[in-house]
């Protein structure tokens, strides 16, 4: 018998006694499924969880979110990375609002049409939320296929995801279909773990698991490998005038779009004259580094006291109120955020 065929309901017993209890597992709404799905994009649970239960108590429903200001948007999502997701979700919501009349859509196609929403987003809303049996295939279902049919293709090619997903069709539970996409993601997050350490005595396919019978588990899944990540020196101003912390806004597009962040420069350079800046001290403040998908930061810090004079247009200024409650700061500044409060919090 197909690996795939015998694996339902050993997967689905293992599930009933193994999951994890999540809060959006405790009320699968589709609002809920939705913004779980999208908070997890990229990012582990344990971060999520805080921020999740935060997110809901100011945008408990579909139309609060849409009503959000987008200041605060931000600010709630601080952290999380990816910021084109909160976006997305609000721009979603809104649509959900507009052409929907505020009830989520039950249709996968409906679904799938939503900001921000994929093949992955949209199976799991569908089948988790809805009892629908179609497929849910991200990053860990496809190590699990992988491993379990012992199959050999570059899972990150269109190509391979497409031949999980109609072989899953084939294989969900029609009656239990939400949980047994569950299982699947819980299984690759807990037990078929990536990096060829997964603890396969625990596993409940380890008796037809093609990958362990042929000892190939180090093996699979097959991935053709990234390609190097730019390296991008910059340097960054702590700009200090009494108790208060220059900031400007990031560009509407691109990289951290929209987002306030600490005035910085590509290079190992002085502070431009551009800026207009009157200063009394400019020292060295230490070094970070923060590590996009594609290029990496390396930062030099410098704190400056400012004199007399104005700021640049579009900067402001922060006290340390503000940097906790009103500006959204992304984590690429994390280390010279932490700086700043430390300051503006008589830290010094």
């Amino acid at each position: 018998m197909d690996p795939l065929e015998r694996l339902p309901i050993p997967l689905l017993e293992w599930f009933r006694d193994n999951a994890r209890r999540l809060p959006w597992r405790d009320e699968p709404t589709p609002y809920h499924v939705w913004l779980s799905e999208i908070m997890l994009q990229q990012t582990r649970v344990a971060a999520v969880l805080d921020y999740y239960k935060r997110f809901l108590e100011e945008a408990p429903d579909v139309s609060a979110l849409a009503a959000l200001p987008e200041e605060r948007l931000m600010k709630l999502w601080q952290g999380l990375g990816y910021y084109s997701r909160a976006r997305n979700l609000q721009k979603a919501a809104k649509m959900i609002v507009e052409e929907h009349n505020g009830q989520f859509p039950s249709d996968f196609a409906a679904v799938r049409a939503l900001p921000g929403v994929g093949d992955y987003t949209a199976g799991a809303v569908c089948s988790i939320a809805f009892g629908q049996a179609v497929p849910a295939v991200d990053g860990n279902v496809l190590r699990v296929y992988a491993r379990i049919m012992g199959d050999d293709g570059d899972i990150t090619t269109p190509q391979m995801k497409k031949k999980v997903t109609q072989d899953l069709e084939k294989a969900i539970p029609v009656n239990a279909a939400g949980a047994f996409n569950q299982a699947l993601m819980e299984l690759g997050a807990t037990v078929c773990l990536p990096n060829g350490a997964p603890l396969c005595g625990r596993c409940p396919a380890k008796e037809f698991c093609v990958a362990l019978a042929q000892e190939r588990i180090s093996e699979l899944p097959v991935k053709a490998p990234k390609k190097p990540r730019r390296v991008e020196e910059r340097t960054v101003w702590l700009v200090f005038q009494g108790n208060n912390v220059a900031l400007r806004r990031r560009p509407t597009r691109g990289l951290l779009a929209g987002l306030w962040e600490f005035p910085n420069e590509p290079g190992k350079g002085v502070l431009p004259e551009e800026w207009g800046l009157k200063v009394l001290t400019d020292e060295y403040a230490g070094q970070a580094k923060h590590i996009f998908t594609h290029i990496e930061w390396h930062m030099t810090l410098r704190k400056v006291e400012k004199g007399t004079g104005t700021l640049p247009s579009g900067w402001v200024w922060a006290s340390g109120t503000e940097l906790e409650q009103k500006y959204a700061v992304p984590n690429a500044f994390e280390r010279a955020l932490g700086l700043a409060k430390e300051r503006l919090n008589g830290g010094e």
